[in-house]
């Protein structure tokens, strides 16, 4: 009788015979690409005739202020599982898409880099791989224009005053405004140096003291 084989053997001969060329054409950039979809339409009768199940999924979890997609590829043959995660920001803005579509782009290049760990796929030279970060850095929030610095300062300048007249502290404009950034983002901030997304929120933790401390007897 056969010696039934173990997990990590299966998995061997779905690596070797694996083949998923790189069929997409982006006609804008003029490159080849595989996509998500190409690999595990590849996986699947190799999985299959391993007796092995491909599984993916994903969730949306939370790392400082952003919101990533972080998707896991797994594969079982019904004892054991061997995985691999990956994770892929949502864009604040895409020009043209939606936000299921930002979900979706977001959700398609996660799991694309989560299989190419489980399958031992080498797409650190694929051309959509910098597009993506070329895509996110294009959205990425821009610094706080001088006149936006200018007006926070001021209200954390009141907020100070507001909080030494509340409190027993001494507490100056920049005392201030470091407490509030870092209590947001656990650093300091000079408040010049915030991007758009790191002003709004400092903006409306200011607010949220200054409602706190104004109903403080």
């Amino acid at each position: 009788m056969a010696e039934e084989k173990t997990l990590q053997e299966k998995m061997l001969k779905v690596v070797f015979e694996l083949k998923a060329p790189k069929n997409q054409r982006n006609n804008f950039g003029k490159y080849n690409y595989r996509s998500a979809e190409d690999i595990l339409e590849a996986v699947k009768p190799l999985a299959i005739k391993n007796g092995l199940l491909p599984n993916l999924s994903d969730e949306v979890v939370v790392i400082g202020d952003r919101y990533y997609i972080k998707a896991t590829a797994s594969i079982s043959d019904g004892k054991e599982t061997m995985k691999s995660e990956a994770y892929a920001r949502e864009s604040e803005i895409k020009k043209g898409q939606d936000e299921s579509q930002i979900t979706g782009t977001a959700s398609s290049y996660a799991r694309k880099y989560a299989m190419n760990g489980l399958y031992l796929i080498d797409d650190n030279k694929d051309a959509d791989t910098d597009e993506y970060k070329q895509q996110n850095d294009s959205a990425k929030p821009k610094k706080v224009t001088k006149t936006q610095a200018t007006a926070l300062n001021k209200k954390i300048s009141s907020l100070a005053e507001l909080v030494n007249s509340k409190t027993d502290e001494e507490v100056t404009g920049q005392k201030m405004a470091e407490k509030l950034t870092e209590h947001s983002f656990l650093r300091v901030i000079p408040i010049e140096q915030l991007d758009s997304e790191q002003y709004t929120t400092v903006n409306r933790k200011a607010d949220e003291w200054e409602k706190a401390y104004k109903s403080k007897k």
